[in-house]
């Protein structure tokens, strides 16, 4: 008796109806997936926040020492996580200048209800820093000026405190800020990067004459020699050398002998310095460029053999 084995697949509907549910369970398994991965970097994120977010959680408790002698493991960890602490206070003091800074700057106070008159806004930066942050307006307007110096010092590789830069805002507001941060250079220059010190600094500023002229738009070390050549007596008030009487006579003479050669009366010697000038940069014909290139050079070879 033979026997009716059904081989299909069933109804036409079927192989559909399968494929439909294979992609729903792959979509399902995709979607958990990604819910999976954005989990892991959410907890990452929220790992790594937590490690770089200041706190006083974050300082260990004070305790009795371990022993008398080398410290422990654990010691050893507690002193790097008291350093980080001492480390943030710089940081930190120069942030909260730059960030009221920023709130006055862009007056973002202007909207904010005034803590004990809620009926009107905040009218100045020091206001609102007194009433709702508790900073005076003496140090609100000293934070604010120290930050860009502090900004500078850090970027440049400086290990700057906020005593220092106190010193230095004065010389900011008489000179710029590439002027303040010149005097630190100064110092770190000439006593050595560890041995900055208010005081230090303190007399340095004492030091510098009032008709002193500096060009904020040049470069802190260049600044920084024409401070030192002026507290010298290398270089006057103004950190470009006099020109000797001699060498004025010179150029009168030469600007006569010019002067013939154009068939001309007279040439006033401020006009042969301005030919001069445009001489020197001039890219197309370097013949004064060269000449005063080779003059620098033994100048400084003699220099360097009277100093031996």
């Amino acid at each position: 008796m033979s026997q009716n084995y059904d081989l299909s697949w069933g109804d036409d509907e079927e192989p559909q109806e399968t494929a439909d549910t294979l992609t729903a369970v792959d979509t399902g398994r995709d979607e958990k997936h990604q819910e999976k991965q954005a989990r892991l970097v959410a907890d990452q994120v929220a790992a790594a926040v937590e490690e770089v977010r200041p706190g006083l959680d974050k300082i260990p408790d004070p305790v009795e020492p371990a022993g008398e002698g080398e410290l422990t493991a654990e010691e050893l960890e507690r002193l790097e996580l008291c350093n980080q602490g001492i480390a943030l206070h710089k940081t930190a003091w120069f942030m909260a200048g730059k960030s009221l800074d920023t709130v006055a700057t862009g007056k973002l106070f202007r909207r904010t209800p005034h803590k004990h008159e809620p009926d009107r806004f905040y009218k100045t930066i020091e206001e609102w820093a007194e009433v709702e942050k508790d900073i005076s307006v003496s140090k609100c307007n000293q934070w604010r000026a120290a930050w860009p110096i502090g900004e500078v010092l850090m970027a440049r590789g400086y290990d700057a405190n906020p005593g220092q830069v106190r010193e230095l805002v004065p010389v900011k507001n008489a000179y710029g800020l590439n002027g303040a941060v010149a005097v630190y250079v100064l110092v770190a220059n000439t006593d050595g990067p560890d041995k900055v010190t208010a005081a230090r600094l303190r007399e340095t500023v004492k030091l510098m004459p009032g008709d002193l002229t500096l060009e904020d738009d040049e470069d802190p070390e260049v600044l920084a020699k024409t401070i030192k050549g002026v507290l010298l007596g290398e270089l006057p008030p103004t950190g470009v050398p006099a020109i000797p009487p001699a060498v004025k006579r010179a150029v009168d003479t030469r600007a006569i002998a010019l002067a013939n050669e154009l068939d001309l009366g007279r040439i006033p010697r401020a006009q042969v310095q301005l030919h001069l000038l445009q001489a020197f940069a001039d890219e197309k014909d370097p013949t004064v460029f060269n000449a005063v290139l080779k003059r620098m050079k033994d100048e400084e070879k003699a220099q360097k053999k009277r100093g031996k």
